[in-house]
Formats: C-alpha cells, structure tokens, sequence
C-alpha cells in the first residue's frame, strides 16, 4: 500500500500563530512515517509554504492546494488541521478545503464558524439544557452602559474576545472603574466581546473525540491557575497546575464526560476537541468548546491522550483515518 500524503497545516492568522506551530510540529514528530509522508504546511499573513526539513521552503499553490518538489507536483491524501484561531478554526480553511475536496481533521466549516464564536454557541447549547453563565455581548461602536452590564452579569465578571482563543483578550474585572479599560483590550481581539459573569468553583477541562468510530471523553483535567484565571500565562508559561485525572468525585467526573459528549453531538464535531466546564454549585456549566485543541507537549489533550492509554502516535492516526473515511461516505 503505498502511503498517503499528509499536510499539517500550522499557523494562522491570530495571535495564537507561535502556539499553532508547537501543535504542527507535535504532529509532524508522532505521525507514522511508514503509513505518512508528512509536509509541514505553515499558513500565514505573508504566504503559505511548506517548511520540510529536506528543502528550502516551497509555496502552496492556492488553486489546488498543492506543491511542487523537484519538479513534481504533489497533492494530499489528507490535512491534519493544527490552526487554532483563524483561519483554521472558524471555519474558512474547512470551507476552502471543501470546495477541493480535499479531507481534513477538524470539524466541518459550519461547525467551526458556530463554535468559534463563543455568543452563537452559548446560545445553541442553552437551547439543549446546557447550563452557562449569565452573558452580555458587545459590538465594536456599541455604546457601552456599565450599570446595564453589570446589572446583568454581576461583579466580578469576565471580559472576554467573542472570536478568540488562548486566553487572548480576557479579563477578569472586579470594580466597576475597570471594566471600560478591560473592554478596550478584548476590542484590540475582535470587534465583538462578550461579558460573562463570574462562576465560583472548580474549572475543569474535557477532551472529546471520536475514536474508533465512538464519540469518547477522555479523562478530565482539573485547571489550577497560580494567576487569577486560567490566562494564557497560565496556559502556555507554567503558570497553572494541570491536574489529571481531576480530583472530583467520581459521579462528577461521570456528568462532566457525559455533557462533554452532548455538547460533542449536538454540535456535529469530530475529530480532536476540548471542552472547558466549571462546577458551580455543583453542576457543571459550559464555559467554551475548541475545535483545534492545542497539541504541543504542554497542551491538555497529549496529557489526557496518556492517562487514558492512548499514544500521540494512535491519537493522531485515528483522527486521520476518521477524517478519509468521512469523506468516502459523503
């Protein structure tokens, strides 16, 4: 059999770009060189190039998503999507993909607009018994009544980007004086914010995929942050302890996983997925989903991937063969 071509693409467009590329290389390294042959493709603001260790790096041709090595012209069998932020998360490489018929890793671009764009899906999934914070939402040029807020989502309350992720243009805002200030930092994200009040308890991180043709939580993580929040210094800097298996309870544990799952399903995603919960007053309450999980070393998913027997190697390979055999039934 001979082997398939692999692009992983890397990168992006968002503040996230440097994080994106820990991932695609994660996947490069684990990725079964006998079944693969593996192109680092890394998109970015000044051009799409793949990065392979042998050569010099050569330009994407955009029309078909190709390349051209030494006079040959090679295409892909599969891409293993690693852009968090976009254009890989939101939806748009998906919908480009799609449009060549080329298969990829993550979810689908309808999907991936919905949950990238943390207001629509509070609003999907709350329609289905999720429970989530009180929110308020913001346009750039919104006139911006602080009673009004703060009557609805109480202190402290969250300031947060709508379309962003790693922690990017957050804040956590405990007096009145400083809300006008954290808005302006999530407006430097993107042009919509959303305001959420505080939930008091343990925050907790679970990983979903569809694993050997099962939709499948992995063991959950529990998120200490030495900071006031999980932040991005938290995330990627050793700031925050990342407990796993999480130390709750086991019926906890079992209702995390299970509302995981459903938000898994009710939002047709595939491939690899993390959802972020806190248990407040005792009960878990959906905080956001990611759609292209970090994979560095650092990242959760590796870490729930090994408490659950699962190499990087497997992982990886599963989500591939997940996203050709998605293709062939379509």
């Amino acid at each position: 059999m001979s082997k398939k071509n692999i692009a992983v693409v890397m990168g992006g467009f968002s503040s996230e770009v440097n994080i994106s590329i820990l991932s695609g290389n994660t996947v490069c390294k684990h990725l079964d060189q006998s079944k693969y042959n593996v192109f680092p493709i890394h998109i970015l603001k000044e051009g799409w190039f793949c990065k392979h260790a042998d050569h010099k790096p050569i330009p994407v041709d955009k029309a078909d998503f190709s390349i051209n090595v030494e006079g040959t012209k090679i295409t892909f069998d599969c891409v293993f999507n690693t852009i968090h932020g976009t254009p890989g998360e939101d939806g748009i490489l998906q919908a480009y993909l799609k449009l060549l018929n080329i298969p990829q890793t993550a979810c689908n671009y309808y999907e991936a607009a919905l949950t990238f764009n943390k207001r629509d899906c509070i609003s999907v999934l709350k329609a289905y018994g999720i429970k989530t914070a009180t929110n308020y939402l913001l346009n750039k040029g919104d006139a911006i009544h602080a009673t009004e807020i703060l009557e609805q989502v109480g202190l402290p309350c969250f300031v947060k980007a709508n379309k962003a992720g790693s922690s990017y243009g957050v804040s956590k805002v405990y007096g009145a004086e400083e809300l006008e200030g954290a808005i302006e930092v999530a407006f430097k994200e993107d042009d919509e914010i959303i305001i959420e009040s505080f939930l008091e308890g343990t925050e907790v991180s679970v990983g979903v995929i569809n694993y050997q043709g099962n939709v499948m939580a992995l063991p959950v993580t529990e998120i200490v942050s030495d900071n006031d929040f999980f932040d991005y210094q938290a995330k990627y800097e050793g700031k925050s302890q990342e407990i796993t298996p999480a130390r709750i309870t086991d019926e906890q544990t079992e209702a995390v996983q299970r509302e995981a799952e459903k938000v898994f399903k009710i939002l047709k995603l595939k491939g690899l997925t993390r959802a972020e919960f806190i248990f407040h007053n005792g009960e878990p309450h959906f905080l956001e989903v990611n759609t292209t999980p970090g994979l560095s070393p650092a990242s959760i998913i590796p870490q729930q991937a090994k408490v659950a027997g699962i190499s990087l190697p497997e992982l990886f390979d599963n989500v591939i063969e997940q996203a050709m055999r998605d293709r062939k039934s379509q």
